[in-house]
């Protein structure tokens, strides 16, 4: 059961080898602050202290999508201690841009000469 005072969402996605997932996350009162905790498999990991409990969710969005993982998605389970079902909406973040992988090897040399090269053959 979640603690008073305290949410627990449920975060949903694709962890950084491509395998879905769901696990709770735990968010604590950390002195003035809040800390979102997550379990999964090995990983266990913690945020550092932040204003509220929505900026310390975020914090572990953005260094789970840091470490690989993508298309995350978050649902409020509990709020204040009492358990929600299902009744809230998903919360979907956008994954980070990606930089474009650049194509190499034998073939990628052969699509560049013929572009280095003037339609007119001169």
């Amino acid at each position: 059961m979640g603690q008073a005072g305290f949410d627990k969402h449920q975060l949903a996605g694709l962890d950084n080898r491509q395998r879905g997932f769901s696990r709770p996350v735990e968010l604590q009162g950390e002195g003035d602050g809040y800390r979102a905790i997550l379990r999964y498999e090995d990983v266990r990991m913690t945020t550092d202290p932040r204003s509220t409990q929505a900026e310390a969710l975020t914090a572990l969005i953005q260094s789970l999508q840091a470490q690989g993982y993508r298309q995350l998605k978050t649902q409020l389970s509990f709020r204040n201690g009492v358990y929600l079902g299902s009744q809230e909406l998903w919360v979907e973040y956008p994954d980070p841009p990606q930089a474009e992988p650049q194509p190499s090897g034998f073939l990628q040399k052969i699509k560049d000469w013929f572009r280095s090269r003037p339609a007119n053959g001169q």
